[in-house]
């Protein structure tokens, strides 16, 4: 059984959250080079799709004028 403390969130606590949303609201993930991390709470904020981004910088960028999304901001850290 893996370690609960240091996940930030289970599928049973996924499915609860995202039950909250629309479902055919659309999800994005923060983006930046390789492995994999815990995300925080989701939120909602509107995103701009620009696919002639640099792959570095995502193809989609923080816009008020965009579409709502769903968003799963990773974790960051600072050691």
């Amino acid at each position: 059984m893996p370690d609960k403390n240091i996940y930030n969130f289970t599928v049973g606590e996924m499915v609860k959250i995202l039950q909250q949303y629309p479902a055919d609201m659309p999800v994005v993930v923060s983006d930046y080079e390789n492995g994999y991390k815990n995300f925080y709470q989701p939120f909602v904020k509107k995103v701009k799709h620009l696919p002639e981004n640099p792959y570095y910088d995502g193809q989609f960028q923080l816009n008020d004028n965009g579409t709502e999304v769903l968003l799963l901001e990773r974790e960051e850290r600072y050691d």
